[in-house]
Protein backbone atom coordinates (compact mmCIF):
# COMPACT_ATOMS: atom_id res chain seq x y z
CA UNK A 1 0.00 0.00 0.00
CA UNK A 2 0.95 3.37 -0.90
CA UNK A 3 0.64 5.88 1.83
CA UNK A 4 1.08 9.70 0.90
CA UNK A 5 4.33 10.24 3.07
CA UNK A 6 6.12 7.32 1.06
CA UNK A 7 4.59 9.09 -2.41
CA UNK A 8 5.81 12.56 -1.37
CA UNK A 9 9.52 10.96 -0.20
CA UNK A 10 9.43 9.55 -3.97
CA UNK A 11 8.12 12.84 -5.42
CA UNK A 12 11.50 14.28 -3.57
CA UNK A 13 13.82 11.52 -4.54
CA UNK A 14 13.03 12.37 -7.97
CA UNK A 15 13.16 16.00 -7.58
CA UNK A 16 16.56 15.96 -6.17
CA UNK A 17 17.91 13.90 -8.64
CA UNK A 18 16.79 16.14 -11.40
CA UNK A 19 18.48 18.71 -10.33
CA UNK A 20 21.84 16.61 -9.71
CA UNK A 21 21.49 16.04 -13.78
CA UNK A 22 20.54 19.66 -14.61
CA UNK A 23 23.91 20.55 -11.93
CA UNK A 24 26.04 18.12 -13.25
CA UNK A 25 29.29 18.38 -13.21
CA UNK A 26 32.98 16.77 -14.48
CA UNK A 27 33.52 16.20 -10.49
CA UNK A 28 30.46 14.67 -9.95
CA UNK A 29 32.14 11.87 -12.57
CA UNK A 30 36.01 12.20 -13.11
CA UNK A 31 37.73 11.72 -9.74
CA UNK A 32 41.13 13.24 -9.84
CA UNK A 33 42.56 9.94 -9.52
CA UNK A 34 41.20 9.23 -13.05
CA UNK A 35 43.50 11.13 -14.94
CA UNK A 36 46.44 9.78 -16.86
CA UNK A 37 49.22 10.82 -19.65
CA UNK A 38 50.33 8.18 -21.82
CA UNK A 39 53.13 8.50 -23.82
CA UNK A 40 51.73 6.49 -26.89
CA UNK A 41 48.87 3.57 -27.48
CA UNK A 42 49.78 1.31 -30.23
CA UNK A 43 45.73 0.54 -31.14
CA UNK A 44 42.49 1.40 -29.58
CA UNK A 45 42.53 -1.93 -28.13
CA UNK A 46 45.56 -0.86 -26.00
CA UNK A 47 44.12 2.13 -24.83
CA UNK A 48 41.08 0.15 -24.29
CA UNK A 49 43.44 -1.76 -21.75
CA UNK A 50 44.61 0.87 -20.22
CA UNK A 51 41.53 2.88 -19.43
CA UNK A 52 40.43 -0.76 -18.18
CA UNK A 53 43.05 -0.92 -15.79
CA UNK A 54 42.47 2.86 -14.48
CA UNK A 55 38.77 1.89 -13.88
CA UNK A 56 39.77 -1.34 -12.10
CA UNK A 57 41.90 0.90 -9.79
CA UNK A 58 39.46 4.24 -9.76
CA UNK A 59 35.91 2.48 -9.16
CA UNK A 60 36.98 -1.70 -8.91
CA UNK A 61 35.27 -2.83 -12.22
CA UNK A 62 36.92 -5.70 -13.67
CA UNK A 63 39.32 -4.66 -16.37
CA UNK A 64 38.56 -7.61 -19.06
CA UNK A 65 34.93 -6.72 -18.60
CA UNK A 66 35.65 -3.00 -19.44
CA UNK A 67 38.10 -3.34 -22.55
CA UNK A 68 35.00 -5.68 -23.87
CA UNK A 69 32.46 -3.55 -22.89
CA UNK A 70 34.47 -0.77 -24.46
CA UNK A 71 35.12 -2.91 -27.85
CA UNK A 72 31.29 -3.81 -28.05
CA UNK A 73 30.34 -0.01 -27.99
CA UNK A 74 33.04 0.90 -30.49
CA UNK A 75 32.00 -1.83 -32.74
CA UNK A 76 28.49 -0.13 -33.45
CA UNK A 77 30.29 2.58 -34.30
CA UNK A 78 33.58 4.70 -33.40
CA UNK A 79 33.37 6.88 -30.81
CA UNK A 80 36.11 9.32 -32.22
CA UNK A 81 34.34 12.35 -32.48
CA UNK A 82 36.91 14.87 -34.17
CA UNK A 83 39.08 17.28 -33.48
CA UNK A 84 41.52 14.37 -31.85
CA UNK A 85 38.69 13.84 -29.35
CA UNK A 86 37.25 10.26 -28.60
CA UNK A 87 34.34 9.83 -26.16
CA UNK A 88 34.40 6.32 -25.28
CA UNK A 89 31.53 4.81 -23.44
CA UNK A 90 30.16 1.35 -22.15
CA UNK A 91 26.96 0.29 -19.86
CA UNK A 92 28.75 -1.56 -16.67
CA UNK A 93 27.03 -3.91 -14.71
CA UNK A 94 27.96 -3.44 -10.57
CA UNK A 95 27.76 0.78 -10.79
CA UNK A 96 25.03 3.21 -9.02
CA UNK A 97 26.10 6.00 -10.96
CA UNK A 98 28.10 7.05 -14.30
CA UNK A 99 31.63 7.64 -13.50
CA UNK A 100 34.54 8.51 -16.04
CA UNK A 101 38.17 8.67 -16.50
CA UNK A 102 40.34 11.03 -18.64
CA UNK A 103 43.63 10.20 -20.87
CA UNK A 104 45.78 12.32 -22.89
CA UNK A 105 47.85 10.42 -25.27
CA UNK A 106 50.81 12.18 -26.33
CA UNK A 107 51.53 10.58 -29.61
CA UNK A 108 48.03 10.94 -31.65
CA UNK A 109 46.16 7.68 -31.98
CA UNK A 110 44.72 6.60 -35.11
CA UNK A 111 40.75 5.91 -34.21
CA UNK A 112 38.34 6.06 -37.08
CA UNK A 113 37.25 9.19 -35.66
CA UNK A 114 34.65 11.02 -37.76
CA UNK A 115 37.02 13.81 -39.38
CA UNK A 116 39.76 10.90 -39.72
CA UNK A 117 42.08 13.04 -37.38
CA UNK A 118 43.87 10.75 -34.76
CA UNK A 119 42.84 11.02 -31.48
CA UNK A 120 44.73 12.51 -28.56
CA UNK A 121 42.36 13.46 -25.76
CA UNK A 122 39.85 10.61 -24.64
CA UNK A 123 37.35 10.96 -21.87
CA UNK A 124 35.90 7.57 -21.60
CA UNK A 125 32.26 7.40 -19.52
CA UNK A 126 31.01 3.99 -18.15
CA UNK A 127 27.11 4.34 -17.01
CA UNK A 128 25.09 1.56 -14.96
CA UNK A 129 23.39 -0.79 -16.96
CA UNK A 130 20.03 0.81 -16.51
CA UNK A 131 21.09 3.92 -16.61
CA UNK A 132 19.32 6.29 -19.19
CA UNK A 133 18.98 10.30 -19.08
CA UNK A 134 22.05 10.29 -16.46
CA UNK A 135 24.35 8.48 -18.68
CA UNK A 136 22.67 10.90 -21.60
CA UNK A 137 23.49 14.00 -19.49
CA UNK A 138 27.29 13.18 -18.98
CA UNK A 139 27.77 12.00 -22.69
CA UNK A 140 26.44 15.84 -23.28
CA UNK A 141 28.56 17.67 -20.78
CA UNK A 142 31.74 15.89 -21.73
CA UNK A 143 31.36 16.45 -25.37
CA UNK A 144 30.65 20.19 -24.55
CA UNK A 145 33.33 20.59 -22.66
CA UNK A 146 36.03 18.76 -25.06
CA UNK A 147 34.00 20.94 -28.16
CA UNK A 148 35.76 24.21 -26.71
CA UNK A 149 38.82 24.87 -28.35
CA UNK A 150 40.58 26.21 -25.20
CA UNK A 151 39.82 23.69 -23.10
CA UNK A 152 41.39 21.23 -25.38
CA UNK A 153 44.42 23.36 -26.23
CA UNK A 154 45.04 24.02 -22.10
CA UNK A 155 44.57 20.05 -21.52
CA UNK A 156 47.11 19.31 -24.78
CA UNK A 157 50.06 22.09 -23.35
CA UNK A 158 49.87 20.35 -19.92
CA UNK A 159 51.40 17.01 -18.67
CA UNK A 160 50.41 17.02 -14.53
CA UNK A 161 47.12 15.44 -13.96
CA UNK A 162 46.13 17.61 -11.20
CA UNK A 163 46.03 20.57 -13.78
CA UNK A 164 44.73 18.48 -16.23
CA UNK A 165 41.94 18.02 -13.38
CA UNK A 166 41.52 21.72 -12.33
CA UNK A 167 41.06 22.26 -16.20
CA UNK A 168 38.27 20.35 -16.99
CA UNK A 169 36.54 21.42 -13.55
CA UNK A 170 36.70 24.54 -13.94
CA UNK A 171 35.31 24.13 -17.68
CA UNK A 172 32.33 22.85 -16.70
CA UNK A 173 31.72 25.53 -13.52
CA UNK A 174 32.34 28.16 -15.99
CA UNK A 175 29.71 26.44 -18.56
CA UNK A 176 27.29 26.52 -15.74
CA UNK A 177 27.65 29.88 -14.83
Amino acid sequence: MVTSVGLIRVTQARRAFARFLENMTIQDILPATGIKIIAAASSKKRLFHDLGDMADACFGLNQTAVVDALLDRENLGPTGVGHGVALPHARMPGLSQVCGLFVRIKKPLDFDAVDRQPVDLAFALFAPEQAGVEHLKALALVSRTLRDENVCTKLRANEDPSTIYTILTEATEAQAA
